[in-house]
């Protein structure tokens, strides 16, 4: 009976460590997925390709082209003074690649980001571009 008792709490917290902590999520899975992929498609534009698997169809989709200038990040100096460079001035090419996942009815289950490269506000241009956040 102790045996029992022994693995049954063994197996107690093996499960208690396989569950899920809720993460911050995807915004662009947040904001398109459940969606209409003509709605994606008239808003940004049609895909390059598209792929039939099974019932659902994946389309691989490129935008967002976009040119800016990045100025130049200064350390704090004393006094609120501007210190030394810490990363010169640069243009940035900006773009963004997906591959969207659509149902028999066009709704689109699955938005995964193909190429994407760090946006002018934070990590993602793809992000930004696609699930800007509403102020």
């Amino acid at each position: 009976m102790k045996l029992r008792t022994i693995i049954a709490a063994g197996l107690a917290i093996g499960l208690a460590g396989c569950t899920t902590i809720p993460s911050a999520g995807n915004p662009i899975e947040a904001r398109w997925v459940g969606k209409s992929a003509g709605i994606f498609f008239a808003a940004y534009g049609p895909p390059l390709s598209d792929r039939e698997e099974g019932a659902t169809t994946v389309y691989t989709w490129r935008g967002g082209y976009k040119t800016v200038r990045v100025p130049a990040k200064y350390a704090e100096g004393a006094d609120g003074k501007r210190g030394k460079q810490i990363a010169s001035g640069r243009t940035a090419y900006l773009r963004c690649q997906t591959e969207i996942t659509t149902s028999s009815d066009y709704t689109i289950r699955d938005i995964r980001t193909v190429a994407d490269i760090p946006g002018v506000d934070g990590p993602s241009y793809c992000a930004e571009f696609l699930a800007p956040e509403q102020k």
